[in-house]
């Protein structure tokens, strides 16, 4: 059996992405060697991974079975040479959409004028993890616990209140705040994989009757400015990610977002505990949570 690295890569890519040439772009590669990697590696495997249409694929049953163990190898690629690389003199601080939202540009502050020689560099990366399994961070921002994965430690460090996103020429757009009861009738985009939305949020009324899956910040605000769907995030997002055609209003009855700060177990930075100390000062203003 020939396994290679980029072919796993591939695969998670286009599963991610939901299209080969989704996939491609977000690789940086032609959509050629995406097909080429993929049908490598169901030739080294002997079983087909992916069923192809004309606008999507889908993860067989052996795809669904082979999927977590190539993120698994993926991730502990990137870990093994995140362990060998040299310091690079800096804090990388990973997020998925919005950073810590109007708290972000506080805490560089703040920062820079405590540890001059260490600068604070906030990296984006549409992962579970923010890019700290991928070896692109130090730290992460995440709004979705990671406590079941042994490998990381996680410590809550804030709250965020949420925001429905929707389109400007949208009737609820009049109004200050919304509640949930109000976007059920709407599709409601929804990013699975590093969004903070489920249909759980409904409960106990009934979910949406549409879900429009996403792949990152900016289709998820592509598709509710063109009045496709609305959403549901934290203040953060709607602080950071402004949008022409989107308005985002408070959702007075939906519970906050757990903000936490996630790192290696067995390979914390140095300046861990002020980072830790500093971005939990930042939130502290009322309504803070505590581990």
């Amino acid at each position: 059996m020939d396994l290679q690295l980029r072919q796993l890569q591939m695969l998670v890519a286009v599963t991610d992405a939901g299209t080969f040439t989704d996939a491609a772009t977000a690789l940086g590669v032609s959509q050629a060697s995406v097909s080429r990697s993929i049908a490598a590696l169901e030739t080294a495997l002997g079983v087909r991974l992916l069923q192809r249409t004309t606008r999507h694929v889908a993860l067989t049953a052996a795809g669904a079975r082979v999927l977590p163990a190539a993120r698994r190898v993926l991730d502990e690629v990137a870990h093994l040479r995140r362990t060998i690389t040299e310091p690079t003199g800096e804090l990388r601080v990973g997020y998925n959409w919005a950073a810590l939202g109007r708290h972000t540009r506080r805490l560089q502050k703040t920062w820079a004028a405590a540890h001059p020689s260490v600068p604070l560099v906030f990296v984006q990366s549409s992962t579970v993890t923010a890019g700290l399994s991928e070896g692109i961070a130090d730290v992460a921002v995440v709004r979705r616990s990671l406590d079941d994965d042994p490998r990381f430690t996680t410590a809550l460090i804030g709250a965020e209140r949420r925001f429905a996103a929707i389109a400007t020429d949208n009737a609820l757009a009049r109004r200050r705040q919304v509640r949930m009861a109000d976007l059920r009738r709407y599709p409601v985009a929804i990013d699975a994989r590093t969004g903070t939305t489920t249909p759980a949020l409904w409960h106990p009324g009934p979910p949406p009757a549409t879900i429009r899956h996403t792949h990152g910040v900016d289709e998820w605000l592509t598709l509710i400015a063109a009045g496709q769907a609305v959403g549901v995030t934290s203040e953060a997002t709607a602080h950071q990610n402004p949008r022409p055609g989107v308005a985002y209003r408070a959702v007075r009855d939906a519970p906050p977002i757990p903000v936490w700060l996630v790192w290696w177990s067995d390979a914390p930075p140095a300046v861990l505990p002020e980072l830790l100390a500093l971005t939990r000062e930042t939130y502290a203003p009322p309504g803070r949570l505590h581990e």
